[in-house]
């Protein structure tokens, strides 16, 4: 084991279905390098199934609730519960798991082998042969195998017998029939839950098991079967002289074959690419995608269109574009040349209310629109403090959702306008685009303003205003020429330490321009100065004019004192007098 290679893998949510097990990365990596696959349930022995014993109860199974989408279970006979073989054992703990007892084991080894939870129950602890998969009782209670004792509710999904709680479905198990080394005879589970319910259970009650992480990311009720082979196989190898019962498979909602079509044109299309028929069929072939009998023949390919049926454990294969990513993934994006769409200069644009890119592209173009006319986008909180919808259990003081944007857009303005002197703005117009929740459904708003005004607007009604704007839409016609830009754009990060500002008035002579003030000014206040000057007084008296200039500082590397300010301030005036100035 010193000597194994160990693969960290992290598995897309989209991918855990099938990928969260040995033999999932395995499939896959055959798949992608050409290599043949060999299922690990095929390589066991079938038990001989023997009769229950005549003084002995015949299992029976109850499913009483939708959450449960197949279970499957038998009864195993004269066991001998004892350490396991030093093979397993490594494998266990080359991934990190502690070698409990060979039957606990080897439903573990099964689970990282195909992805498929497992469980077994001391039969001879149960009250008979009953098991039923049922909703708990509000504040039933269980202690867990680790000992926890934990209350549950209606919601929560439970297998018990006629009396006793055995376990939380697809979760953990629970201390009254846990299997030990006094154990003889047991019944083995295989189920599948609801991945929905799994997942509240769990974070309801703070615990989370390699078990419920599989079931919460979904799975096909198809896999029980291969891990019920594969369960048995293993069991039947550490004791010899098991007598193995019939299997009971409580399975009311088969899973649906899906079929899906598309053609080559269709890949080509959605990818931007220029694949092959022979290229697309390669993959779908080297992938074990079944072929559709289509008129009477097994093809995978007819009249231009490919037409496959899914492996039941990619469930996340339903739609052609789903095939599409596929197709795209396995072939690699990279042979995906980037081609940059252009438009012609000059010409216009037409604003739809749903353009065809969808209702994001639309979005962006009325983001552009107000760009163009001087705004600044902002996003601000979905939470009011009032509001029509309140939402429940809330931290904060604003448990209300918003009913318009303009109230958002007034505090957003009040609190840039304080730093409209440090930006070089002489005013602040900003806009936002965003959800409202009006007492009933969702709707799309835009609102934009200034100081002194905000307008807000309903999304459909902002389109068809600046539809017929031919000078705005002229503008933004232009700016979506992509990929003729003429210059690179630099990003200047922003200073973490605070800015200083300082205010300079002057008196000067008429005769003087007020560039002369503005250029001793810049030149003398040093490299702490990080903005130009800005003019924002004038004031005629008495053949002078007296001009205001505000003075932005700011250091990148430290706090700036206001002794360093002044110490700055202090020579500029100096350099005033000496042109024979006045300080105002």
């Amino acid at each position: 084991m010193g000597q194994d290679t160990i693969f960290d893998l992290n598995i897309l949510p989209n991918r855990a279905h099938d990928l969260l097990s040995h033999q999932g990365i395995a499939r896959e990596l055959a798949s992608q390098l050409g290599l043949g696959f060999n299922d690990s349930a095929t390589m066991y022995k079938t038990p001989i199934i023997h009769p229950a014993p005549q003084d002995a109860n015949s299992l029976e199974i109850g499913v009483q609730t939708p959450s449960c989408r197949r279970y499957m279970g038998r009864i195993i006979r004269n066991i001998k519960v004892e350490p396991s073989p030093k093979w397993i054992v490594e494998r266990l703990e080359s991934i990190g798991q502690k070698s409990i007892n060979n039957i606990v084991d080897v439903t573990n080894l099964v689970m990282f082998d195909c992805g498929q939870p497992c469980h077994a129950f001391d039969l001879d602890k149960l009250t008979n042969s009953h098991i039923i998969i049922r909703n708990a009782n509000e504040k039933e209670s269980l202690t867990t195998l680790t000992g926890q004792k934990v209350t549950l509710n209606s919601s929560d999904i439970v297998i018990s017998d006629k009396k006793n709680i055995l376990a939380i479905a697809g979760i953990k198990g629970g201390k009254h029939a846990e299997v030990d080394e006094n154990t003889k005879n047991i019944i083995v589970e295989i189920a599948n839950f609801d991945p929905v319910t799994v997942r509240k259970t769990s974070r309801m009650l703070g615990i989370l098991t390699d078990s419920s992480k599989r079931f919460e990311n979904d799975l096909s009720p198809e896999l029980c079967e291969f891990a019920m082979k594969e369960l048995s196989g293993l069991i039947m190898e550490m004791c010899p002289d098991a007598e193995f019962e019939k299997i009971i498979d409580i399975y009311p909602a088969k899973q649906e074959k899906r079929k899906i079509t598309f053609s080559v044109d269709f890949v080509n299309k959605k990818l931007g690419s220029s694949f092959s028929k022979l290229e697309i069929e390669d993959i779908l072939k080297k992938y074990h995608y079944i072929y559709s009998p289509l008129r009477g023949d097994e093809k995978i390919y007819t009249n231009g269109v490919f037409e496959i049926i899914v492996p039941a454990l990619r469930l996340d294969l339903t739609i052609p574009e789903d095939m599409v990513e596929e197709i795209g993934r396995i072939m690699g994006y990279d042979k995906v040349k980037d081609i940059l769409p252009t438009r012609p200069r000059g010409e216009n644009i037409s604003v739809p209310l749903r353009s065809e890119g969808g209702l994001w592209d639309t979005i962006l173009l009325a983001k552009k629109i107000l760009v163009s006319q001087g705004y600044r986008e902002v996003y601000t909180y979905s939470f009011t403090n009032k509001g029509d919808l309140s939402v429940l259990a809330s931290a904060s003081d604003k448990n209300f959702l918003r009913t318009n944007l303009s109230n958002g857009l007034k505090e957003s303005i009040a609190l840039n306008k304080n730093n409209s002197a440090f930006l070089g703005l002489d005013t602040v117009k900003v806009f936002e685009v965003g959800t409202v929740f009006p007492k009933s459904g969702e709707n799309i708003h835009v609102a934009y303003g200034d100081n002194k005004k905000i307008e807000e607007t309903t999304f459909d009604e902002f389109l068809t205003r600046f539809a017929s704007d031919s000078e705005t839409m002229e503008k933004i016609s232009s700016e979506l020429h992509l990929g003729e830009a003429e210059t690179t754009k630099f990003f200047i990060p922003w200073s973490p330490y605070p800015s200083i500002t300082r205010d300079i008035a002057v008196w000067i002579p008429l005769t003087t321009s007020s560039d002369a003030l503005q250029l001793i000014l810049q030149k003398h206040a040093g490299e702490l100065l990080i903005r130009v000057p800005r003019l924002v007084d004038k004031y005629e008296k008495d053949g002078r004019v007296s001009y205001a200039y505000r003075l932005i500082f700011q250091s990148y590397e430290r706090t700036l004192t206001d002794e360093e300010v002044n110490s700055i301030m202090d020579n500029l005036y100096n350099l005033c007098i000496a042109q024979g100035w006045e300080i105002r």
